[in-house]
């Protein structure tokens, strides 16, 4: 699979996997409505897809049990994406923490700590 077709699908992924939580379909407790998909990496071959999730409450226990659900609800979501998209291969779906924006408001937050304000 070339780049540029990667890099559309990759994009695709992550708008119908947010549309999915957003609009509520995906019926595990785990998963609230806070959650966002901030990134998408699928393979070469398109068969696998690593999706980073984060979310915006400050515990990190509920990105975990956010994960989790995402996680044994993945072959829901992969028919759906499957349908929706009508892709010949539906990349099988692999969810991880992001910890990128809390680990950004933490820096931000020693950062103004060091120069006083």
């Amino acid at each position: 699979m070339d780049q540029i077709r990667r890099n559309r699908l990759e994009e695709l992924l992550r708008e119908e996997i947010s549309a999915l939580i957003l609009s509520g379909e995906i019926k595990d407790p785990r998963v609230a409505s806070l959650v966002s998909v901030s990134r998408v990496e699928v393979n070469r071959d398109g068969s696998h897809a690593k999706v980073w999730v984060s979310c915006l409450e400050d515990e990190q226990a509920s990105l975990d049990s956010a994960v989790q659900g995402l996680e044994s609800a993945a072959g829901f979501i992969q028919s759906r994406i499957g349908r929706k998209l009508r892709l010949r291969l539906t990349p099988i779906l692999h969810f991880f923490p992001d910890l990128g924006i809390k680990e950004g408001f933490e820096m931000v937050g020693k950062i103004k700590d060091l120069l006083g304000r």
